[in-house]
């Protein structure tokens, strides 16, 4: 049996007490929640500490929130959808206010500080706007609150039926033997829970096919080596670990027959924002002959925005320039660091979502997709 140690973390603004941590032993299962809602707080995995440590941290301030998804401790659209309306969950409960305009007011407040976090997943914007929508509902400052909660704790629930509805999709793509490439990390710790891209992975070998999991390190946050290969070898799932620079390697040498990847945005078009080097996967996959696979639910399309309008995250030149604490690059280097890349619809061989599968063209079969949810 696999056990790892937790550290139940309780972080009230920035600082920790460590006369408050808790160490306890407990086996991980892929269904262990990345964020939830417990006792009026907003429990979630720092992400950032593993895969050496499983961290637990609390926070009743949605300032921290905003600066949990700041700074990666939780990450994946999804995931930071979520925890976007558990964030104005808190704001509710923070607010002094004895009016619905005054509420509404520092709800406002709240959602521009989480939105600002990361502009480019679109699942932030979704979970954000879904809650105001809510609060807008009802007069009664005491209701909108309970409301409020109860709405983000529910979108918790869907969006794990949401991601094993699309693993079954997906699943009747994969066959017995296949050599499955993912990059980033689309997993459980993408999600509330199962996860995406992971999600179909799963659902794959839970029918009962044998599978490869190939999995890039995703630089220079390193996603890949420190969540998808975690995820995937507790679960059991055969995977490897090969640097970004390695993709067109195992393609040509045949270690790769499919490839299956999470995204942060996607639009009417097809057009699809994922991690930085999601593209240059998708282009040695076409060369390849190689079919590409996109997983998502519909809460990550964007179907307002064209390609021009889609802003691009840049992440700290720190993460370019250092590991941890040792330097890697010469003082004052310029350094171009998106966090996020455009993989165009005639490089994706099909989109998966919680209702079906969208396949080119793109812009009417995801039409058909979206009246399908109605």
């Amino acid at each position: 049996m696999l056990f790892f140690e937790i550290r139940i973390i309780i972080n009230i603004g920035y600082e920790t007490d460590n006369s408050k941590l808790v160490k306890l032993k407990t086996k991980i299962h892929s269904s262990l929640r990345t964020v939830e809602w417990k006792n009026n707080a907003v429990v979630m995995i720092d992400q950032t500490k593993l895969p050496n440590k499983l961290v637990f941290v609390k926070y009743t301030d949605y300032k921290d929130v905003a600066n949990a998804i700041r700074t990666l401790v939780v990450r994946g659209a999804p995931a930071i959808g979520i925890s976007g309306a558990f964030g104005l969950a808190l704001a509710a409960l923070q607010s002094k206010a004895k009016s619905k305009e005054k509420l509404l007011e520092d709800l406002e407040k709240a959602r521009n500080t989480l939105f600002e976090t990361r502009p480019t997943a679109i699942n932030l914007a979704w979970g954000l706007d879904k809650i105001m929508k809510v609060a807008n509902k009802s007069n009664n400052v005491t209701e909108i609150k309970k409301l409020i909660i109860q709405t983000a704790k529910k979108m918790a629930e869907e969006d794990i039926e949401t991601n094993m509805n699309m693993g079954k999709h997906g699943a009747a793509l994969f066959e017995n033997n296949d050599r499955i490439m993912t990059h980033c990390n689309a997993g459980a710790l993408a999600t509330v829970g199962y996860g995406t891209a992971l999600g179909v992975i799963r659902a794959t070998k839970e029918s009962g096919k044998k599978i490869k999991v190939i999995a890039t390190e995703t630089r220079p946050v390193m996603q890949g080596s420190r969540l998808t290969a975690f995820e995937l070898k507790h679960d059991g799932i055969d995977v490897s670990l090969i640097p970004d620079t390695a993709v067109g390697y195992a393609m040509f040498k045949g270690l790769v027959n499919k490839v299956i990847v999470g995204a942060d945005r996607i639009l009417r078009t097809g057009h699809v924002y994922n991690k930085i080097g999601t593209y240059q996967v998708a282009m040695m996959a076409k060369q390849h002959n190689i079919p590409f696979y996109v997983a998502a639910p519909l809460s990550t399309f964007d179907l307002k925005s064209n390609p021009e309008d889609v802003i691009i995250e840049q992440r700290n030149r720190s993460e370019v320039t250092q590991i941890g604490d040792r330097k890697t690059a010469p003082d004052d280097i310029d350094v171009i660091n998106p966090a996020f890349d455009m993989t165009p619809p005639e490089l994706i061989t099909g989109i998966i979502t919680e209702v079906g599968i969208a396949k080119p063209s793109f812009e009417e079969s995801i039409k058909k997709l979206f009246k399908s949810k109605m």
